[in-house]
């Protein structure tokens, strides 16, 4: 490096766009980048690299798109009738449902409910309402 010449410094816009590693995008921009590899407009690599993102990132978008869609397009419940639920939390619990894991647990608030029931039409009764914390 000669005297006059000065180092090269990295203006504070491209500073902020290596370290950001896609937390500061928008959601548009999410949007757009992933409905231009969902259309085959554009490969997963390009927008990466445009956008400055691991592809890792990208896949992350996709997979919440998915849900978001999911979550989007299914019937809508009335929220007195159904418990509220995060929507995250609400898809999981149906993954697992459908799988048979909450079989045991279904059948064991079924029995708990009808002991809570008959406990409401014959209060008094010794016992019954020693059952259900067990």
């Amino acid at each position: 490096m000669e005297q006059g010449e000065k180092p090269e410094q990295e203006s504070p816009e491209v500073k902020q766009k290596k370290g950001r590693k896609g937390l500061g995008h928008t959601a548009e921009e999410k949007c757009r980048a992933v409905l231009s590899v969902w259309t085959e407009k554009r490969k997963a690599g390009e927008v990466c690299r445009e956008m400055g993102v691991p592809w890792s990132v990208l896949n992350y978008w996709q997979e919440r798109a998915m849900e978001g869609m999911l979550l989007a397009l299914q019937p809508r419940v009335i929220m007195e009738k159904a418990v509220a639920l995060n929507p995250r939390i609400a898809v999981l619990l149906e993954r697992k449902s459908k799988g048979g894991a909450m079989k045991g647990l279904e059948r064991r608030l079924a029995r708990l409910q009808s002991k809570t029931r008959l406990n409401e039409r014959n209060p008094g009764q010794p016992g019954e309402s020693q059952e259900v914390g067990a």
